[in-house]
């Protein structure tokens, strides 16, 4: 199997960033190139009503601002030297975009981050954007959920101490 194209979608939270690794891993394996996406929801919609004096266009600007900074800084020390990279802002609702890319660039595989929280029984409930682009994905995705990267406890005393070995 051949993957050309990957698109990592990323929200900035700490499940994303747990699914850096394998975006990189994933895209320096197969010589991929590598499309870092971040959805910007659109508040005008939801804020117009609410806040109709509100300067839309300030608050968009400094969200944009900040995206951009956030983009800048992801995958950054695992894709080291790696050339093949975009990193890309839309906006809209965050599946519908994160499908439509998909789409729009032949995106063969997909890597997004999920709370990935157990229901009753050993049943995994996905976060509601990777749980609608799981279902209108149009390529394969892996769901990297919390669980899937946790570090093991350390027992090393000097490590649980701060640095300061503990002699008992």
């Amino acid at each position: 199997m051949e993957i050309r194209t990957i698109l990592f979608a990323t929200d900035f939270s700490e499940v994303s960033v747990k699914a850096n690794p394998y975006a990189a891993d994933l895209t320096k394996r197969y010589g991929a190139k590598l499309f870092i996406v971040h959805v910007i929801q659109d508040i005008a919609k939801m804020t117009e009503w609410y806040a109709p004096n509100v300067s839309m266009t300030e608050v968009k600007k400094v969200m944009q601002e900040k995206a951009m900074k956030e983009l800048e800084k992801t995958c950054t020390e695992e894709l080291a030297g790696y050339r093949d990279v975009e990193r890309r802002l839309l906006i809209g609702e965050p599946h519908e975009e994160i499908v439509r890319f998909q789409r729009e660039h032949s995106i063969e595989l997909t890597i997004i981050g999920t709370h990935g929280i157990r229901g009753g029984g050993k049943k995994i409930i996905f976060g509601s954007t990777a749980d609608r682009v799981l279902k209108n994905s149009r390529c394969p995705v892996l769901a990297v959920t919390p669980e899937m990267h946790e570090e093991k406890e350390s027992t090393d005393v000097r490590i649980c101490s701060g640095g300061t070995e503990i002699r008992l």
